[in-house]
């Protein structure tokens, strides 16, 4: 007996039947160009969101709140707070399609800062970060096609794209997970954390 070929299109049906996730993804890209492109700042998100609470797993307890200096540089539960935060300006930026611009711009630092001092623990981060992380990626999954090729103004003399704006959200998170690296090896920890 022959085996129907499951790639073919149903004339009954009026579709194609994919045998594999690449097909799908294949057939995606042909119904909507540049779902690869969402799909990847989505994978890239989550992927060093991760990584950075992986690096965050090995620092001690007691070294949360320590810093190399006192007072003039951010400890890991800081920086942890800031990519939380950060995550979460992130996905307006991507669900409003809109830029801080002039006069907005200290309102929303301010803000930011504010929102990393109120996070006093871990636990409290991670769940920030969490909501934020599955904001951002909601955010992505609301863009259309043409959304890609939005180029947003800052004020402060360099511009956006959309393109770029969702790939933030997972850059933010290695920078930052650097951050974390650093610190450690400031007291000692010199092991290289997977």
């Amino acid at each position: 007996m022959r085996r129907k070929n499951a790639n073919t299109i149903s004339q009954r049906e009026g579709r194609i039947k994919p045998d594999s996730i690449a097909q799908y993804r294949r057939i995606l890209r042909q119904t909507n160009p540049m779902q690869h492109i969402f799909d990847a700042a989505k994978a890239n998100a989550e992927q060093e969101t991760r990584m950075f609470l992986r690096a965050m797993s090995h620092v001690p307890a007691d070294r949360l709140t320590w810093t190399p200096v006192p007072g003039q540089t951010k400890s890991a539960l800081r920086i942890a707070a800031h990519v939380a935060v950060t995550a979460g300006h992130f996905a307006k930026m991507i669900r409003l399609k809109w830029m801080p611009t002039g006069d907005e711009i200290p309102v929303l630092v301010a803000e930011m800062r504010e929102a990393e001092l109120a996070l006093t623990n871990l636990d409290d981060v991670k769940t920030l970060l969490a909501a934020n992380n599955a904001a951002v990626l909601a955010a992505i999954d609301e863009l259309q096609p043409e959304d890609i090729d939005l180029v947003l103004e800052s004020s402060l003399g360099f511009s956006m794209s959309m393109r770029h704006i969702i790939a933030l959200a997972g850059w933010h998170a290695t920078l930052h997970t650097g951050q974390i690296d650093f610190l450690q090896t400031c007291w000692g920890d010199q092991e290289i954390h997977f």
